[in-house]
């Protein structure tokens, strides 16, 4: 048996676009155009490296269960090679070092163009539990560039991975960056993990302005996609505000992202060209 999720469809549940007001954490003011509007940048920020992770992430689900954690190492690299020959692997007992676009070749996983390079290190592996430890070290999909960590615990028994991280992000096209932690766990997007995977958990981080704190409800995330499709969030600002975002398809390549606090409510459309109102 493999640690790729295998097991029956998970049922999609539909989360309607709703208008109600958002929680008061203790700044009653209601939020502004420009306010809604970082909102929406620092949430769509954060979903992108959460994206970018659980791509790379992924990929260290590839070897047999219940073997010896070098004979683990030495299988997901032989995977690596397959999948990605672009990328120089270096094995060294249990930890497998990746160098991206250090040959040449395809380069693309999940929707993802990786560059940079990571450390994948198969801590334990037993049928009671897997534990997988990664080091990002200028990963990057074009969009967005990682440097962190993250442990990664998968249940077998309902397969899902609890992923506990610290990351720095960047957004290359205007150097925007966060630094922060999380605690989530990833399940497969209607029972595929080819699709994308379904969110629960906290993220918090320090960006340009302060504090932020996010509680992920259901996110419903395909990997192609810049934001979820589907799913809610509570993001509290460096404001006090705590703001409600849900996400909702409009087409193949955008979505509708509604955010809401004290009573007002804003709507963007995102896709991969960026952020409009409306």
């Amino acid at each position: 048996m493999r640690t790729a999720f295998a097991l029956a469809a998970l049922g999609l549940f539909a989360l309607s676009l709703t208008s109600s007001a958002c929680a008061k954490k203790g700044n009653d003011e209601p939020l502004s155009q420009s306010e809604a509007l970082e909102v929406v940048e620092e949430a769509s920020l954060s979903s992108q490296a959460s994206s970018l992770s659980s791509a790379s992430i992924d990929i260290s689900t590839n070897f047999t269960i219940g073997g010896a954690v070098e004979k683990a190492a030495g299988e997901l690299r032989a995977f690596v090679g397959s999948q990605l020959p672009c990328a120089d692997t270096t094995l060294i007992g249990d930890a497998l070092s990746i160098v991206y676009g250090a040959k040449g070749g395809n380069c693309t996983y999940r929707g993802h163009v990786f560059s940079g390079k990571t450390q994948v290190k198969i801590t334990r592996n037993d049928s009671g539990n897997v534990i997988v430890d990664h080091t990002w070290t200028d990963f990057s999909n074009g969009k967005i560039k990682l440097n962190g960590t993250a442990e990664v615990t998968w249940n077998l028994q309902n397969p899902s991975r609890r992923v506990i991280h610290h990351l720095v992000w960047t957004r290359l096209s205007d150097g925007r960056t966060g630094t922060g932690t999380g605690d989530r766990t990833d399940a497969p997007l209607d029972g595929d993990i080819t699709r994308g995977v379904v969110e629960n958990g906290n993220l918090g981080w320090e960006a340009l302005h302060g504090r932020w704190d996010l509680h992920i409800q259901g996110l419903e995330m395909r990997w192609s996609d810049p934001v979820p499709q589907a799913g809610t969030l509570i993001l509290e600002t460096p404001k006090d505000q705590s703001v409600t975002i849900t996400y909702a398809r409009v087409d193949a390549d955008s979505i509708k992202v509604m955010a809401v606090c004290n009573g007002r409510s804003f709507s963007f459309t995102v896709n991969a060209l960026g952020i409009q109102k409306g």
